[in-house]
């Protein structure tokens, strides 16, 4: 198989250029996936408040005048200002969106109806418009309009108790699962299956993307204990939750963690015959008293010696192990530097930023790094010069703070 191109060399094609993409959002959801989709080339335009743009640019830590996360979540996109609470502010975003292909925004259902730049009032002047909306719970039903973040839409979807130990209540998940996971990822998916459709139909639609109906389609392996079994599954009381030594995490003599993922019978008989642990071969998948007898027996185990003395013993034997990373280790990885996930690029106010790499690798057309974050409005006069207006036009609609 053929290496894919490096990230940052011009490609020879750009799987979506020409795709153009106007981008309301705000947060953590709409900003990764049109990151993605600016990536592959398509050309996204960031519609922010004047003065304020997305709250994301102050959240800690700021690198330099920007903040982090900001800096991780908007490269290769512009920026232009625009106040949709004015009469000229909506008429520009109606001009934007009659050339564009995508709008993206996560406002709360029926805000963009209310400030009249709804989808359908946007698609009748442009019929192949594709318009997601990005929202906690989705355009309809009795909990529509209910404010909500990513911990509130795990707890409704039913995922939180995944994650949790034995008897212990459920803990903050590290990662955004319905922010990324349920919100962007599965907007991502449903735009291009939109503008797919629009090869065959002529015309765009209206994607309905709620963060919480993306948790719940992330739940089928475990959705199967409650469907077949009459069971509710939780942290540490099923398989695959920590119940059973074979799939579990274990502290080291030296502090250090390290991971099992001996699902297989063949790995964990494997792993048992290396630690000295024979009779418990054809005890994988304990329950109750024996799941808790047997954690602590190779819990104790693994305490005794360090992690990088078990890496050496059970790494050669083709076992699936690992070292728990701090974030540092886990950008010195040998297979995440081959893979190019931390890049560098320069901005030209906060210098040399890192940026996480693309993480689909393409032979033809990869994602790559072009631009780096926008300043806020930084391409305002760019883009309204596409639409006829002059400087002496930007100007007044500064003064005017439409812009």
């Amino acid at each position: 198989m053929t290496a894919a191109p490096s990230p940052t060399a011009p490609p020879a094609a750009e799987a979506l250029a020409g795709l153009v993409v106007l981008d309301l959002t705000r947060l953590l959801p709409g900003a990764f996936c049109t990151q993605l989709l600016a990536d592959l080339g398509a050309t996204v335009v960031k519609i922010e408040e004047p003065g304020r743009g997305d709250y994301n640019r102050a959240f800690e830590p700021l690198n330099v005048a920007e903040s982090g996360s900001f800096l991780l979540l908007n490269r290769n996109k512009k920026s232009v200002t625009l106040n949709l609470k004015t009469g000229e502010g909506k008429a520009i975003l109606k001009r934007l969106a009659l050339r564009a292909d995508v709008l993206v925004e996560g406002f709360r259902p029926g805000v963009m109806d209310r400030l009249g730049v709804g989808y359908e009032t946007l698609a009748r002047d442009n019929p192949r418009l594709v318009y997601c909306a990005i929202s906690g719970f989705g355009q309809d039903g009795p909990f529509a309009k209910a404010p909500g973040h990513d911990l509130n839409y795990m707890a409704i979807a039913g995922a939180l108790p995944l994650f949790a130990k034995a008897g212990e209540d459920p803990i903050v998940p590290g990662l955004s699962i319905a922010d990324q996971g349920g919100g962007s990822l599965m907007a991502a998916f449903g735009i291009l299956a939109a503008v797919l459709a629009r090869r065959a139909t002529g015309r765009g639609q209206f994607v309905d993307v709620s963060m919480t109906d993306g948790v719940v389609a992330w739940l089928a392996y475990h959705a199967a204990d409650r469907f077949f079994a009459g069971i509710e599954p939780k942290g540490g009381e099923r398989r695959f939750l920590g119940q059973a030594p074979c799939y579990n995490v274990f502290r080291c003599a030296d502090g250090r963690c390290i991971t099992l993922g001996c699902i297989e019978e063949n790995f964990w008989h494997r792993f048992c015959d290396l630690a000295g642990l024979g009779d418990l071969k054809d005890r994988q998948w304990p329950e109750g008293a024996e799941a808790a007898a047997q954690m602590a027996r190779v819990g104790d185990l693994m305490a005794s010696r360090t992690c990088a003395e078990w890496m050496d013993l059970l790494g050669p034997a083709d076992l699936p192990v690992a070292p728990v990373n701090s974030m540092s280790e886990a950008f010195e990885h040998p297979q995440l530097k081959h893979r190019d996930m931390l890049l560098h690029m320069d901005h030209p106010v906060e210098g040399r930023i890192p940026q996480l790499g693309f993480p689909i690798k393409f032979s033809g057309t990869p994602g790559r790094l072009r631009t780096p974050p926008p300043l806020l409005g930084e391409h305002t006069d760019e883009i309204l010069a596409t639409l006829g207006y002059g400087g002496d036009d930007v100007a007044r609609l500064r003064a005017d703070k439409v812009l």
